[in-house]
């Protein structure tokens, strides 16, 4: 239960807002069914989506960024998933409530995602959400990103409101690490894209919804 006084709340986006997880999983696919590979399930990639385009081929394509065929095949799949982007993504459950309550509370809600912005501006779009939200940083707004704080310092700049007075929601420890740098209160998504044998408990956040109904419990106690 949330007794600190809060004035805005922000979400990441991938795995804390929004199950992308099934889009990522068709372009995945799409990408691997081309270079005759094994197809992954769902429930796989889900552990690998924190770390973007270069965790899922770092992993299923076994090659980093100094492989000459590195930035052909993360080309390749970023193209096949601004395709598929809002196929199937779609708010976590009892998120879209949350969103409403903050907003009939005049509290202001945000975005600050690790998320390119052309993608994020796009699946915003796509769900009707673009207009919703008050502030959303990408790395594209920053010079250092998350677990940096200056993305969440840059939000808040933009709300007129001090990070202390913040919360800040997401599903990795980078998350949770930028928020309390920046002095924000934190709360780790336990229901997000957790990598396989993380310790939520070890990333000390304020408070851990272990599943997305949780938030409303926690935010609105």
């Amino acid at each position: 239960m949330m007794k600190a006084r809060f004035e805005a709340v922000l979400f990441d986006l991938d795995g804390t807002l929004l199950d992308t997880a099934p889009d990522f999983t068709t372009a995945t696919n799409i990408l691997l069914r081309q270079k005759k590979l094994p197809q992954i399930k769902e429930q796989d990639i889900r552990t690998l989506i924190s770390d973007g385009s270069a965790g899922i081929i770092s992993k299923l394509f076994a090659m980093n960024s100094s492989n000459p065929q590195y930035e052909k095949i993360r080309h390749e799949l970023l193209d096949l998933y601004s395709r598929h982007l809002a196929d199937q993504t779609l708010p976590f459950k009892g998120l879209v409530e949350l969103l409403k309550k903050l907003d009939v509370h005049d509290i202001p809600w945000g975005i600050v995602t690790n998320k390119p912005e052309i993608y994020t501006n796009s699946i915003l779009e796509k769900l009707d959400l673009a207009s919703y939200p008050k502030v959303v940083v990408c790395p594209d707004h920053v010079r250092l990103t998350k677990p940096n704080p200056e993305p969440i310092i840059l939000a808040c700049n933009k709300l007129g409101i001090k990070p202390e007075n913040t919360v800040y929601i997401g599903d990795h420890i980078r998350d949770i690490q930028a928020g309390a740098n920046a002095g924000a209160i934190t709360i780790a998504a336990a229901y997000g894209y957790i990598e396989k044998y993380d310790d939520i408990s070890k990333w000390h956040a304020n408070f851990i919804a272990n599943q997305p109904e949780d938030l409303l419990k926690l935010i609105f106690p």
